[in-house]
């Protein structure tokens, strides 16, 4: 099951390859880069608050269904943090090649 957090992370991430290849003027690379930023940390939120909810629903319904629940939160919390790590990484790696080439040396 693919959970609709990952699919909108995907496509923010593609987006953000994107536009970091596409030929562009760094100061527009760096606006599109913080309304992706904003985009993706607003999904998380989002995200998040749907899980919370899920759980306040099922401390409701009782104790059992509430630690199941609890384990799946922290699986997701897990997820999503990996998710969030992986596109900074790719996206630090790719901001290091870039500054690489406006680097000189003496």
């Amino acid at each position: 099951m693919i959970h609709k957090g990952a699919i909108v992370l995907g496509v923010l991430a593609g987006a953000a390859v994107g536009v970091l290849l596409a030929p562009d003027s760094g100061k527009n690379t760096r606006a599109k880069l913080k309304k992706e930023g904003k985009d993706l940390k607003n999904q998380i939120t989002e995200d998040f608050k749907e899980v919370k909810d899920d759980l306040s629903k099922a401390a409701k319904s009782g104790k059992d269904k509430f630690k199941d629940d609890l384990k799946e939160f922290a699986s997701k919390s897990s997820y999503k943090t990996e998710q969030a790590i992986t596109f900074l990484e790719k996206q630090l790696a790719i901001l290091k090649e870039k500054n690489k080439t406006l680097q000189q040396t003496s």
